[in-house]
């Protein structure tokens, strides 16, 4: 009798039985690129609704201008390069104008997509190129975004639906029939258009917007303190079902010093990061506040864990727009502010690579207090829950099942050993105070 049999199977009659077994050890996952979250206002995009980008994405086309597309340019700068972007906001209303037919007659009604001021135009005319056809180009300002053809003569009207009905920008729609033929026109404005309204309210709804979004470090454009508390009850919560993640706040230099440090000292948080102070770029602007954050936060996502951002220089700084005195530092360190400072070489960099954490609980160690020290604790914890998700199933709850589970956690270690990102030797034991409990079987 010949057959295949599982480890520890007794067959009730005799052969040769076989078994398959992996030999080539588990599939170990590696590091992830970082992926950034922006919750912001903005003049463009959907409300309340994620949209993943990456670098190749213009920032106008995602969430227009504003503090949001400040907040995506900064975290872009500082390494990130997918971006999830949740536009925040109530109410506001679509810009609109309404074509004309070539009697005077209102024939089509051109509505943008979004809520926005922004300063739409519209152009009709004959194509110089092609003139059995007619154009449409959505402008704003001097910029053309979108340009569509449609056949001339009586049936534009349609035309000119069926052509921007994969609009970008805006949905036409019919009035009346009119004569078919449109009135020519030369950037004619839409009109009517506003921005939602922003509150604290508005950034809740955008964080419950986010809660099926995989990301790891978050920025908001709101500087006010009752924004940034909700966003650190919004990153514990996460933490607490499962993720991973990092947000960095800043306030502007017009809030006082020690209130600023008191702030960020109010966190005590690894997962909380408080900007202190701000730079003057190359390009003349301050970056602070919610500015210096974004950047931040976009450095901290974007390095390996096997770096630190210590004595990192901030890119584009031209000179600090609030230099702190020895003293300030030392005490602002101790308060888990995040502080910048001159080089030797007068260049901007950050003093110490830190969070705002700085009251430890019993089960932690001053590495709590180091981005680096998370980010890898991060990594390897990300990488061990992929690695033993692909083992889900196929595991049973007993010795051996343990013994593999334990296994693939030391080939994650030895693979970020070898990455330099942990030391060799790592190695991986049951908790002798909190024993396996559950029935034998796969899952259990």
């Amino acid at each position: 009798m010949s057959g295949s049999f599982r480890a520890g199977e007794e067959k009730e009659r005799p052969g040769v039985y076989r078994q398959h077994v992996n030999a080539g050890g588990t599939e170990v996952a590696g590091a992830a690129e970082g992926v950034g979250l922006a919750v912001v206002s903005g003049t463009w995009g959907p409300l309340n609704k994620p949209m993943v980008t990456d670098a190749s994405d213009d920032v106008a086309s995602i969430i227009g201008s504003g503090k949001g597309a400040n907040v995506i340019t900064q975290m872009r700068i500082g390494g990130v390069n997918n971006i999830v972007v949740v536009r925040v906001g109530s109410g506001g209303t679509p810009a609109t104008i309404t074509l004309k037919d070539d009697k005077e007659a209102d024939v089509v009604t051109l509505t943008t997509l979004h809520p926005t001021s922004r300063a739409f135009t519209v152009t009709i005319k004959e194509s110089l190129e092609d003139d059995t056809q007619k154009m449409a180009i959505i402008q704003e300002g001097t910029k053309e975004l979108e340009a569509v053809t449609f056949a001339v003569g009586s049936a534009e009207v349609t035309g000119i639906i069926a052509a921007l009905k994969n609009s970008a920008y805006v949905k036409a729609v019919k009035k009346a029939d009119g004569t078919g033929k449109l009135k020519a026109v030369s950037q004619s404005k839409f009109a009517g258009g506003t921005d939602p309204t922003v509150n604290t309210e508005a950034y809740s709804a955008g964080f419950e917007a986010s809660e099926e979004e995989s990301w790891d470090g978050i920025a908001v454009d709101s500087e006010e303190p009752a924004v940034h508390m909700l966003l650190y009850t919004f990153i514990n919560r996460k933490f607490e079902e499962g993720m991973y993640p990092y947000a960095c706040v800043g306030e502007p230099k017009s809030v006082d010093l020690d209130t600023r440090i008191q702030h960020a000292a109010a966190f005590n948080d690894f997962k909380m990061h408080y900007v202190l102070n701000s730079w003057v770029g190359a390009d003349g602007v301050v970056y602070e506040g919610y500015l210096a954050a974004a950047r931040i936060i976009g450095m901290i996502i974007a390095v390996a864990s096997n770096a630190s951002l210590t004595h990192s220089v901030i890119t584009g700084a031209a000179s600090l727009n609030e230099s702190l005195k020895n003293g300030v530092i030392k005490k602002a360190l101790k308060a888990g502010c995040l502080v910048l400072s001159l080089s030797k070489s007068r260049q901007v960099w950050i003093e110490k690579a830190i969070n705002t954490l700085t009251v430890l609980s019993a089960d932690q160690d001053a590495g709590w207090k180091k981005i680096r020290r998370m980010k890898t604790r991060f990594e390897l914890e990300n990488r061990v829950d992929a690695t033993l998700e692909a083992m889900d199933g196929s595991i049973d709850n007993n010795d051996n099942g343990r013994a593999t589970v334990m296994s693939a956690i030391v080939d994650v270690l030895d693979a970020m050993a070898g990455e330099n990102k942990v030391e060799a030797g790592g190695t991986v034991a049951l908790d002798a105070s909190n024993p396996p409990k559950g029935k034998r079987g796969k899952g259990s």
